[in-house]
């Protein structure tokens, strides 16, 4: 079988005495070869968390045999996901793209509608961080990095969302402005705005969770209907000037203003 596929391509190696497939430790040695977990990470496929129930699932092999929790591979070793062999990029990479309205996100859609892979190069691993849903716009943040959208979507660490709106009603009072900010009831719970202000022909509003369609759901509770909405930040990242439909790889200075760090 062939090994984990990278873009330099998969690099062969030798087998040195004693050691095993599947990146097992020899006797008094210490562990070799790269975490499983961690591997299918770098590869975009999952977080790390997710990786670990998708090995527990049994969704795992190395080299044909079904993985383990805790095991490590090695460098050529055969990795696979539901039978799909690994495919490591050569770096991680992030995009930010301004997802214009139309478009859903998802890597295919079975409706056949456009979606937002069809808007940026073709890249192993590469997965939404977070979800717009299909008449929304604005910014949104594409990744191979697995740990990056851990760091981004998980609710402990309440990264902040921005959203331009506009209304069938108009200019957003302040009396509907305070019910948001008190919070309303929805049908998954309560939910409250971070911070919000008024705007021509809506406002402007700031939440910390990911919910589906939250915002619209928001409104909709306070008596308002949303009729165009937009994302404008995500943490410190701004959507700025940036065209629609356009994107552009962030830094590793912008990622590090998202409070993450790379190894």
């Amino acid at each position: 079988m062939g090994g984990m596929k990278s873009g330099r391509g998969a690099r062969d190696r030798k087998r040195r005495g004693g050691r095993a497939s599947g990146g097992r430790q020899r006797d008094g040695a210490a562990p070799e070869g790269e975490r499983l977990q961690r591997l299918l990470s770098r590869a975009g496929v999952a977080s790390r968390r997710k990786a670990e129930e998708l090995i527990a699932a049994r969704r795992v092999t190395v080299n044909g045999r079904v993985a383990e929790l805790g095991q490590r591979a090695l460098p050529g070793d055969d990795v696979r996901v539901d039978g799909k062999q690994l495919s490591l990029p050569d770096g991680d990479v992030t995009y930010l793209l301004h997802k214009p309205a139309g478009f859903v996100t998802t890597a295919s859609d079975e409706r056949g509608r456009r979606t937002v892979f069809d808007l940026v190069p073709p890249t192993p691993g590469l997965h939404p961080v977070g979800r717009l849903d299909r008449d929304s716009e604005g910014l949104l943040l594409l990744t191979t990095d697995g740990e990056l959208t851990l760091r981004l979507t998980h609710p402990r660490y309440g990264l902040e969302k921005e959203y331009r709106v506009w209304c069938k009603e108009g200019r957003v009072d302040g009396g509907t402005l305070k019910r948001l900010l008190d919070g309303v009831e929805l049908d998954d719970g309560p939910a409250r705005v971070l911070a919000a202000r008024p705007a021509p022909g809506g406002a402007v509003v700031v939440i910390a969770e990911g919910r589906k369609r939250e915002v619209r759901r928001l409104f909709k509770a306070v008596d308002r209907t949303v009729e165009r909405l937009v994302r404008t930040r995500v943490g410190d990242l701004k959507l700025g000037d940036l065209p629609v439909g356009a994107f552009r790889e962030l830094t590793a200075k912008e990622l590090a203003r998202l409070g993450y760090n790379p190894a």
